[in-house]
Parts: structure tokens; C-alpha cells; sequence
């Protein structure tokens, strides 16, 4: 039992074994470990929005409280024959690792454990524990290849009810990997675009994945990132009266705004505060001109803060389609409303 490699992953997700009651997500792409623990979570048959019956804790919380999760593993559930504790965020936390060590010896009666862990190199306390149970599970997420990224893309058409051109799949193959949440964000944000038709095209995966213009928004979007409103209004004037498509501006920014995401996510899950670290490794590279405003947005924004700058974008990309005579207010306000969100949380710090 222990572990399985890579590609055997989905198919044990698909049919989990029911001896496994210590189940260990992780790895570097951590949106395929978000998204498969979920997976796993949802098999197991209890329901996930019951606090009584789902206690969620963060690995942080477990190195810092002792032997919290070995109390809640042993608590006997009061509505349900099961509880499942599903602890994220985890690393290398050696409290974490203790806990589930002694879970390792004998296997709690009344409760499963899923944990959602970063990239876990071999010898790892925590990784070596479970893979070392005979009643845990290991499960290693790397990021997509082709035909999982072929994959993830036909989950999405199907949900939308639309299909793909082979140009426009091959143009959209090419920019997808590394992240399954990202990849999933890149193809939602498309299918929004493309609201209203059946099939999206080249010209679509062009506008909104890559900027053909050729047009650089960095200006304006650090203009947000940096909370300077008048500098932001000043350069979105200039670009519209250039020419440049709204959306496209919104495009770049909804493309910045899942990268300090990612960013922010690995700050917190590495268990560092360093953004200047994260950013220095940041893959694709952030320009050196613009690294201090990126490394300065990746510590002001926290993780609900980028989900509404993202859910603002996104509603605004789906408005400029319904009504693209408005598409230049339409960008200016959502824009110019994350340019004030962003000023406010320069002030708090």
C-alpha cells in the first residue's frame, strides 16, 4: 500500500483503498494536490460542509498545538460513524509529522486523515511516516503533462458545453502546465470570454491567453499593484486612446493576479515570509525592474484579498463581451476599484 507513483494516482483516487485512513497529498503543482485531495475527500461519503463531521486545521496550527490532532482523531463522532480531519498547508512541520507518527501505530478507529502537504523531498519525516503505514497512503502531484493538460481542458468544455478548434487547443496546450489551478483559471477565464458561442477559435485563445498586440500593460498594472490611482487613470487613458483593447489590459491583469497568487501560496505553505525569496524564483522570471512592486503586492495581499481581485476581473472580462461599447468603463472600474483595494492595504502595513 504506502504510496503510488505519479501516473497511478487518478486511478486509486477513482477506487480508494478503504484500509487507507492516513492519506497524504503532495507536491510541487499545488493546485493538482488541492484538487485531488478534494477528490479524496469527497469519496470517503461524508459531508464535506458539516463542521461536526469535517474538522479542517492548517499544518501550522498542529506544530503549534501539540497533540491536537491525535485529540481530534481519537474524538468519537457524534453524527456520523466517521469524521474526516483534513489538515493543509502542511510542510515540513516536525510536530505534524510526531502526530502522525503515533497515528501510524495504530489506526484511529473513528476518524480518516487527509493532508494536503507542499513538495515533500524522499526522506522527508512526514512523508517517510505515512509511506512507512500499513493503513496510509502516499500521493506524489506533479506538474501536468500534455495529456493531463488535455484532460483538465475537455473537463472544461464539457462543463461550459463548448468545444475547441485544433488550432485554438494546440495555441491554448501551450500556455497551460506547471499548476493545476492555475491551468483550470487560464481555461475558466477563456470560457468566459467565449460566452455565448458553441466552439472557441484560434482569435479567442489569442485575445485572452496571449497579447497580440503587442502591447506592454506592466505600467498599468503596477499602477494597481501599487495602489497609485492617479497614475493608473493617466495610463489606462493613454492605452485606450492608443488603441488597446480593454480586455485585454484585464487579460494582463487576471495573468499578474493569479501569479502573486501562486506566489503568496508558496510564501505561506514554505513557511517563510520572504517574498523577496519567492519571487527570485518565481518561473516564468518577474522582470528586476519590476520585482520590488511584485514582491511588495505578494505580502500585502493576502489569499481572500487576490480571490475577490480575481472573481472582480473575471466578472468584468464576461460584462465587456455583453456590452463592448461599455468594455473601457467597464475595465476602468474594475481596475481602478483593485488600484483602491491595493492603496488600503498599503496603508495597513
Amino acid at each position: 500500500m504506502a504510496q503510488k507513483k505519479a501516473h497511478e494516482v487518478d486511478s486509486w483516487l477513482a477506487r480508494p483503498d478503504p484500509r487507507a485512513v492516513i492519506v497524504l497529498i503532495y507536491g510541487p503543482d499545488r493546485g493538482l494536490v488541492a484538487e485531488r485531495a478534494r477528490a479524496f475527500a469527497e469519496k470517503t461519503g461524508l459531508p464535506l460542509d458539516d463542521p461536526f463531521t469535517v474538522v479542517r486545521l492548517e499544518g501550522s496550527e498542529v506544530e503549534k498545538e501539540s497533540g491536537r490532532l491525535l485529540d481530534e482523531a481519537h474524538t468519537v463522532p457524534m453524527f456520523s460513524s466517521r469524521r474526516l480531519l483534513w489538515v493543509r498547508n502542511a510542510a515540513g512541520q516536525k510536530g505534524l509529522a510526531d502526530d502522525v507518527k503515533v497515528l501510524s501505530k495504530e489506526p484511529p478507529r473513528d476518524a480518516i486523515v487527509l493532508i494536503e502537504a507542499g513538495d515533500l523531498k524522499k526522506g522527508a519525516a512526514l512523508r517517510t511516516v505515512v509511506e512507512g503505514c500499513d493503513w496510509g497512503m502516499a500521493l506524489p502531484c506533479y506538474a501536468d503533462e500534455a495529456r493531463s493538460i488535455d484532460q483538465v481542458i475537455d473537463e472544461e468544455m464539457q462543463k461550459a458545453g463548448m468545444s475547441l478548434t485544433m488550432e485554438a487547443r494546440q495555441a491554448l496546450r501551450k500556455n497551460l502546465g506547471g499548476d493545476r489551478l492555475a491551468s483550470r483559471g487560464e481555461i475558466q477565464k477563456l470560457v468566459v470570454y467565449a460566452m455565448g458561442k458553441s466552439q472557441i477559435d484560434l482569435e479567442d485563445v489569442k485575445a485572452m491567453i496571449g497579447d497580440v498586440s503587442g502591447i506592454s500593460f506592466d505600467d498599468a498594472i503596477d499602477a494597481v499593484l501599487e495602489g497609485k490611482i492617479e497614475a493608473f487613470d493617466t495610463v489606462f487613458t493613454r492605452h485606450t486612446q492608443t488603441g488597446a483593447q480593454p480586455f485585454l489590459m484585464l487579460a494582463a491583469a487576471m495573468r499578474q493576479f493569479q501569479a502573486i497568487q501562486l506566489m503568496r501560496g508558496a510564501m505561506e505553505n514554505g513557511g517563510t515570509r520572504n517574498a523577496a525569496a519567492i519571487v527570485a524564483a518565481a518561473r516564468p522570471p518577474v522582470f528586476f525592474s519590476r520585482r520590488k512592486i511584485v514582491e511588495g503586492a505578494v505580502e500585502r495581499w493576502t489569499g481572500p484579498a487576490l480571490a475577490r481581485a480575481l472573481a472582480r476581473l473575471q466578472d468584468a472580462v464576461l460584462q465587456t463581451r455583453r456590452r463592448p461599447d461599455l468594455a473601457a468603463a467597464i475595465a476602468r472600474q474594475a481596475l481602478l476599484g483593485i488600484a483602491v483595494e491595493s492603496a488600503r492595504l498599503r496603508q495597513r502595513r
